[in-house]
């Protein structure tokens, strides 16, 4: 059985002590991806106020850059878009970005259409609005 730990250098590094996926069998598991940007650990779309609090997001410029981290990570992987399988999906504001998320999402998946399961929460690790957590099956022969 293949088992491996995948590091990406095309995608932002870890807030924490953990890979950005770890491929099993034909399974791939990715952890939980942000929308920063490579390099620079920006959030994009962010304002902060002069003491450095958060004063307002886009939900739309994150979720642009939650999608190409995920590829990313599916690229380093060996793995495609087309691969994934179930998608979770953490939004800090349900009612205020639910509707952009997803139509923004169904721009990126159209025909690829993995499960999906969108969850409501309180806050996450860094001041981010979305974060995606997914699981590929890759063939065989990859």
């Amino acid at each position: 059985m293949n088992d491996s730990i995948i590091q990406s250098h095309a995608a932002p590094k870890p807030v924490g002590a953990y890979p950005h996926a770890r491929r099993v069998g034909n399974l791939l598991f990715l952890s939980g991806v942000g929308p920063r940007e490579p390099g620079t650990n920006q959030i994009p779309g962010n304002v902060h106020g002069p003491d450095g609090t958060l004063v307002t997001y886009d939900i739309a410029k994150q979720c642009h850059q939650v999608f190409a981290n995920v590829r990313a990570v599916l690229e380093s992987s060996g793995a495609q878009w087309t691969d994934l399988v179930d998608v979770t999906v953490y939004l800090t504001d349900m009612a205020r970005d639910f509707q952009t998320y997803n139509r923004i999402y169904a721009e990126y998946f159209g025909e690829a259409q993995p499960c999906r399961t969108t969850l409501g929460i309180t806050a996450l690790p860094t001041p981010i609005a979305i974060e995606l957590k997914c699981i590929a099956h890759l063939p065989e022969s990859r």
